[in-house]
């Protein structure tokens, strides 16, 4: 990354558009720009001095603004994001147990100590209290990397809980590359278990698709789908169903990135399916899943295929279910963050204010530290029909 960010403007948007597998044309339809403005723009011919056009642009390009701008030019309130993702980066470049080194010969906790702080982990994830578990996250890695070492068969469980918590983090906190690590870990630890191998699998889907690898993705969750499910769905257990559609929505919000609306519906009808046998109010695996979180997933595949009026009609459909209390905060923080980029590109900044107002209120560090939650506030922000508590909000994180 060094040498990108020496780079012209123009440059750096072809190297992260590269990067996130797009070509001009599909990069510019996203923008609602042409395929020469792109080309432009790339080549240098075309500046970029507008603000809220660098913002869209990071927002496409799912990275923050300060990745196009200066060398040293990062937002008010990233830094803490930041050296929390350096702290996992060093725990992830740690290979303590493989070359025997001493740390490795410390004391391996009990399977059952290390087993219970990764359900704190987890829950820690799913309140979104992302700057506590970077701090977690370190220690808990270096414990169920000695554990497993110790006894690799009860230890197995909680190293891929481990980094598929991991995985999670870094996608929210804008580091796909390095989530990709840790879910890599996560599926070469669970081979030889397809229960192991489609919960870690959860976690591949959602960092593919965050690095551009959508068709990859796809395909991925389909089989991991498939080789889950039970053979008949009337009588599968939960556990096994909710995966099971777990990773067909994945494979549906794949589908969706490459506008293939027809496969993506398909996908979220078969999901809808398994969901009827599991209802809401459940876990099982960390997925949520259940009808209220399918009909949450019908509002993401609505924004990611630009069907803003669909979206809105899920959305409101979703919030109003009785399910949508049960969820966590996380989940439910994200579905209005992602409600709100609907309520946007429909030229309603109020109701998508509302709706960042509201995440924020029931997980502050999804709005506040999530970088296209960021971008997104600052877009609302610069509208003059956006309510002063979000202007107040922009303000305060720097972005106003």
């Amino acid at each position: 990354m060094g040498s990108v960010e020496l780079l012209p403007v123009g440059r750096r948007v072809a190297y992260w558009r590269g990067r996130r597998k797009l070509s001009q044309q599909v990069f510019a339809d996203r923008l609602g720009k042409s395929k020469s403005w792109v080309d432009k723009v790339e080549r240098g011919v075309r500046a970029l001095d507008k603000v809220t056009t660098l913002q869209e642009i990071a927002a496409v390009l799912r990275i923050d603004t300060a990745v196009l701008l200066a060398r040293d030019a990062q937002p008010t309130g990233t830094s803490g994001r930041g050296e929390g993702v350096e702290r996992v980066r060093a725990a992830l470049s740690r290979y303590d147990v493989p070359l025997d080194r001493p740390a490795a010969h410390r004391s391996a906790l009990p399977v059952d100590q290390v087993a219970r702080q990764v359900v704190h982990a987890w829950t820690t994830f799913q309140r979104a209290r992302y700057p506590q578990l970077t701090d977690l996250l370190p220690e808990l890695l270096a414990d169920v990397e000695r554990t497993h070492s110790g006894d690799p068969t009860a230890g197995r469980v909680p190293l891929v809980e481990a980094y598929r918590i991991t995985a999670s983090l870094l996608v929210k906190l804008g580091d796909p590359d390095l989530a990709w690590l840790a879910v890599d870990r996560a599926m070469n630890a669970a081979t030889g278990d397809r229960v192991l191998v489609a919960a870690a699998a959860v976690q591949l889907g959602q960092v593919l698709r965050a690095c551009g690898q959508a068709r990859v993705a796809k395909s991925a969750m389909l089989n991991a789908a498939y080789r889950i499910a039970p053979p008949v769905i009337e009588f599968g257990p939960p556990p096994a169903l909710s995966l099971c559609g777990t990773l067909l929505v994945q494979a549906a919000l794949a589908a969706a990135f490459h506008s293939d609306a027809r496969t993506a519906e398909d996908l979220l009808d078969e999901a809808a399916t398994l969901a009827t046998h599991v209802n809401d109010g459940h876990d099982h695996y960390r997925t949520g899943f259940g009808p209220t979180a399918v009909a949450l997933a019908r509002t993401a595949v609505a924004v990611e295929l630009g069907d803003v009026r669909n979206a809105a009609t899920w959305h409101e459909k979703a919030v109003r279910r009785d399910g949508w209390r049960w969820l966590a905060p996380e989940h439910r923080a994200a579905h209005l963050v992602d409600s709100a980029c609907a309520y946007l590109h429909a030229d309603d900044p109020i109701n998508a204010g509302r709706l960042l107002i509201d995440a924020d209120r029931i997980a502050p560090a999804e709005v506040r530290l999530r970088p296209a939650a960021r971008d997104l506030l600052a877009q609302i922000a610069r509208d003059p029909r956006t309510p002063t508590t979000i202007t107040q909000l922009a303000v305060t994180l720097g972005l106003g």
